[in-house]
């Protein structure tokens, strides 16, 4: 039975070299796509969206380019690992890690279980980080902005500031693990980005004595340890993804320590849950930050909140 009409053979869950196949599978490119959307409607929310990102990924195109080749026949190899793709999927591994890639802003960055896939919502961050950057520009030399972005993972935020600033900023971006690390230096590479320093150790540890930065901006874990949410996100890094009984401790950990290593007048960003808005502002003024205030994602939630360091 092909999968036009409704069914075919799924390899399991783990991926596995496919032995040599020779000439065309049956149905076409189309009908696979069909079937992976059946496949997977009771494990994804979007699950057409799913079939066809991982389609297009094993066909090496642009999604929005898929539909143009759905009366296309595929090879018999190519079906098969797109199975395996799918399968994947279904058991809950997210895309970004069965394809290697995630795009945010427009970058498109290379992920794997190491680090945090990135999220739409953390644009928002970047976006008010380049707010505050280009009005400081004014009263700094050019080139002369220094921003730290605190456990960098893939390097989305340090390389989105990156790319949007160019010559006037210089970035250090910091993580604990290497293996982190080289997938951030593997995206700042493959996007021609240079003036990124990335460093290794645990928050402030990365930075160098004396060091005072214009900005500095985090993705820290910030989920409880025992939130039900957990098992949804199992495939990513937990060190990423939690902090503490209430999911701050890591946000205490920045607020109460910035000071030390941000330049008069800067600011400090923090992403936090959709939940700890309230909870984050009062860790800033705590912290005797000024003009704390807190920004809306996409989808309308409390979700980056600021504070400015007094003259």
């Amino acid at each position: 039975m092909t999968p036009a009409e409704g069914s075919a053979p799924i390899p399991d869950s783990q991926p596995r070299p496919v032995p040599p196949v020779e000439g065309l599978a049956p149905g076409n490119i189309g009908a696979w796509v069909q079937w992976a959307v059946r496949a997977l409607e009771t494990a994804s929310s979007d699950a057409r969206i799913d079939a066809e990102e991982l389609m297009a990924a094993q066909l090496g195109l642009p999604r929005s380019r898929l539909s143009m080749r759905f009366e296309d026949s595929i090879l018999a190899a190519d079906a098969l690992r797109y199975a395996g793709s799918v399968e994947r999927r279904r058991v809950g591994e997210p895309v970004a890690y069965i394809t290697g890639r995630q795009g945010f802003w427009s970058l498109d960055l290379a992920v794997n279980p190491a680090v945090l896939i990135p999220r739409a919502d953390t644009e928002t961050l970047v976006e008010w980080a380049l707010q505050l950057m280009r009005a400081r520009a004014g009263g700094i030399a050019a080139g002369a902005l220094r921003i730290a972005d605190l456990g960098t993972g893939s390097g989305a935020i340090a390389l989105a500031l990156a790319q949007e600033l160019r010559a006037n900023a210089a970035i250090v971006a910091t993580d604990q693990s290497e293996a982190a690390l080289a997938v951030a230096r593997q995206n700042a590479q493959a996007a021609g980005i240079e003036r990124v320093d990335f460093r290794c150790g645990n928050w402030f540890s990365a930075f160098r004595d004396g060091e005072r930065f214009d900005l500095i901006v985090s993705n820290p874990p910030y989920i409880a340890e025992r939130d039900a949410h957990l098992e949804a996100l199992r495939y990513e890094p937990r060190v990423a993804l939690t902090s503490g009984v209430d999911g701050l401790d890591a946000i205490r950990h920045l607020a109460g320590g910035a000071f030390a290593y941000l330049a008069p007048q800067a600011w400090l960003l923090l992403e936090h849950g959709h939940d700890q808005g309230a909870a984050v502002r009062g860790l800033l003024d705590e912290a005797g930050f000024v003009d704390v205030s807190t920004r809306r994602d996409f989808g309308g939630n409390e979700r980056i909140s600021a504070g400015r360091l007094g003259s």
